[in-house]
């Protein structure tokens, strides 16, 4: 649940993906966006650019959540954590995910139900190699209310 609602803080309008890094010590977040620093008005958010060119497209300036969870960390060791995230990580995330030393990934949706985009085939090879657990999350309840309003919260 704190992934999606990680997942919220992304301004991306096309798709929203929210990660958590939980141990002992605590939960770290992570969300899509642009870099620190980099403002959300200046660099593209489109899928596509209307003349081809990739720069005026938001995928060579995103940085995955999975990534952003990762240095959250603020240079402390991910080794040994569980990283929750909404989507499952591409094959980029996947070499991060095994550098930092995260022990299992919990996902919720796989981007590409057919398994035939190279990019998942070869992050579920990397990860599978590399000995990190993976597995599909399957919630045990369809959603979780917030009452603002109850004098308990």
């Amino acid at each position: 649940a704190i992934a999606f609602l990680s997942a919220e803080r992304s301004k991306d309008p096309n798709r929203q993906v929210g990660a958590c890094l939980v141990s002992q010590e605590g939960i770290i977040l992570g969300y899509n966006g642009f870099p620190r620093g980099c403002s959300d008005d200046k660099l593209p958010w489109a899928k596509k650019s209307a003349r081809g060119d990739p720069l005026e497209t938001k995928y060579p300036y995103v940085v995955h959540a999975e990534v952003n969870a990762i240095l959250n960390t603020n240079h402390a060791s991910a080794a040994g954590q569980k990283l929750y995230v909404t989507m499952f990580p591409c094959n980029e995330c996947a070499k991060i995910i095994i550098q930092s030393g995260v022990s299992e990934v919990l996902y919720f949706v796989e981007k590409r139900i057919d398994n035939s985009d190279h990019v998942y085939v070869a992050s579920h090879n990397l990860l599978s190699m590399a000995g990190v657990k993976v597995r599909k999350h399957q919630p045990q309840m369809a959603q979780i209310p917030i009452n603002f309003q109850d004098p308990r919260v």
